[in-house]
């Protein structure tokens, strides 16, 4: 059974949000997507001061069984991506409780943002 830590937002598309102590969000895809995804190979992440928008694409998570795009759960410009993943794709699932992509996003509506993508908690 998947670990579903209570300070998590989730989306349909299985992207979870976090709100950091700067305000700052932290974005990944939860740990049910990428045991369904397998072994990454390749993250293709956004530029660092790239503005996304709720429900947009904003990155890919490409895998030995599939590409999958990873949508943004909320609007806003991204601060910071895992540079990690670059070199390493598999590195998102080798930390336990939170397996992600990181990238944080400094949403431009706060408090409703996660209401208009549709995140929720499990």
């Amino acid at each position: 059974m998947s670990n579903v830590p209570a300070e998590l937002k989730y989306s349909k598309e299985h992207e979870w949000l976090r709100k950091e102590a700067d305000g700052t969000y932290t974005v990944g895809i939860t740990e049910h997507a990428q045991e369904l995804l397998g072994d990454m190979v390749f993250v293709d992440l956004p530029e660092v001061g790239a503005t996304v928008e709720a429900g947009a694409d904003c990155a890919v998570a490409e895998s030995v069984k599939a590409a999958s795009d990873i949508y943004a759960p909320i609007s806003g410009e991204i601060v910071a991506v895992n540079e990690e993943l670059n070199d390493s794709p598999g590195t998102g699932q080798q930390r336990p409780v939170y397996r992600r992509l990181d990238l944080q996003d400094q949403s431009q509506r706060r408090s409703a943002g996660c209401r208009a993508a549709g995140c929720r908690r499990v």
